[in-house]
This record gives C-alpha cells, structure tokens and sequence, in this order.
C-alpha cells in the first residue's frame, strides 16, 4: 500500500514522466474498474463541526466514516480509510520538505492524515474543511484502485513537459473524485472556484499541480454533477482539457 502516500510526496520523489497526450496502453489508468460504476447513493451524515479539537477531531472521523460507506461497494477489496489527527505533522514519508503553517489533510498510506490547527477548529462553517477532506479520500480512492500506482510506474518518454500533463491528470482526476465525494454528501455551493483554491495550502501555491484554475473547476463540477466516477477519465481527455 506504498502508493497510498500522499500526493505531496508522489510529486517530490520524483514523479514519473510520460509522452504529453492521453494515455494508452495503461489499462489501470484508461480502462479502470472504477470507471464502470454509477452514480453513487447519496447518504445522510449527521456530522456537525464545533469550534474545539475534540469536536472537530470527532467530526473528521465521522465524515471520513461516511465516504467509506458511500465508497465501498465500488471498489473492489476495500479497506476503510482512517484518519490521524496530529496538531503538527512534521515532514516525513507523506510530506515535502516544507512545513505547512494551516491545517490541512492528505492520503498518507491508507490513511488521512491531518494538520489540525485553530484555522479549522474555529472555523464556523465546514465547507472549506471539507473539501480538502473529500480531496485527500479521492486520493485513498486512487490507491486502492491501482491508479496511483500506474500513474507512478509511467515509463519515461517524451520528457519536454517534464510530465506535467500526466500529473495534471492525476490531480485533476482527485478532483472529480472529491466533488463526487462533495455531492454524495449533500452539500453545495455558489462559487466551488474560492474553495478549491483555498484547499491547496499556501506553502504549495508555486507549484502546478493542477494546470489551469478553469480546468480544475471543470473537473470538480463534473464530478458533482455526475455523482459518479464514471465522470472521472482524465487519462483519456484531451490535452487542452487537462493544461
């Protein structure tokens, strides 16, 4: 379960690099299982966030509780996702170099691990919280489907991006994920663009992981409005919708 590492570290330990174009002949990627289910259920999560460590550390395992029973009967052997809630997570195996000052969440081996400082604890509304909560579990979605694991091994090939599009595609697919993750739960918004912008921390705001804020939204709403995986193919979308 290596590849369940947070997509922090997948990036800087050297993410492999692959011809720019839609992929093929990575059946794990294209043709992937996950692909095939439909619209997931919606489901009734009674999780309210208060303004301490100990409720909002509660809330956390309850909306994580929830995404497992939404998740599980379309993932073949799957293992719930749990959750680690540390005031300070130093860097280590799932983390850069770079220490992040706010709170935050990312898949960290078949887990989510958590940074829980008094910008989430005193927050008033959850929105925020819980689309970087919804994002980390696409990315325990990712591992346990093999996705991540393909997207690693990815032969070296046309290096002149230095595969930027594919990781593109891999975050931009956890983003689909994540709005699915977002519907299944019942929630909605306005604006998404604000909260996904919000949900990468600061320290990492000079790297582009994403390509352009337009697809990013793109591929969140799609998800959203699609309620499903099946919406979730960035592997074989074309170049200008992944940039």
């Amino acid at each position: 379960m290596a590849t369940t590492a947070g997509v922090f570290a997948l990036l800087f330990a050297g993410t492999a690099t692959a011809s720019a174009g839609p992929i093929v002949g990575v059946a794990e990627l294209t043709h992937n299982p996950l692909y095939k289910q439909g619209r997931l259920p919606a489901i009734s999560c009674k999780a309210t966030k208060g303004t301490t460590k100990a409720s909002t550390t509660r809330y956390l395992n309850k909306v994580v509780g929830c995404l497992n029973s939404a998740w599980r009967k379309s993932i073949k052997d799957f293992v719930p996702v749990g959750v680690d809630v540390k005031t300070k997570v130093e860097k280590g195996v799932c983390l850069t170099g770079l220490q992040v000052s706010g709170s935050f969440a990312t898949t960290c081996y078949g887990s989510i691990q958590v940074q829980l400082g008094p910008d989430w604890i005193e927050a008033k509304s959850d929105q925020a919280v819980l689309v970087e909560v919804t994002r980390a579990y696409a990315g325990a979605v990712q591992a346990q489907t093999g996705i991540s694991e393909a997207w690693w091994a990815l032969p070296a090939g046309d290096e002149e991006d230095g595969g930027e599009e594919q990781m593109h595609r891999f975050y931009l697919q956890a983003d689909c994920l994540g709005g699915v993750s977002m519907k299944i739960l019942g929630r909605s918004a306005k604006n998404w663009k604000p909260l996904l912008t919000a949900e990468t921390p600061k320290e990492y705001g000079r790297f582009n992981w994403y390509g352009k804020p337009a697809n990013r939204l793109h591929w969140f709403e799609q998800g959203y409005r699609s309620q499903g995986p099946g919406a979730c193919n960035t592997w074989k979308a074309p170049s200008p919708k992944v940039a």
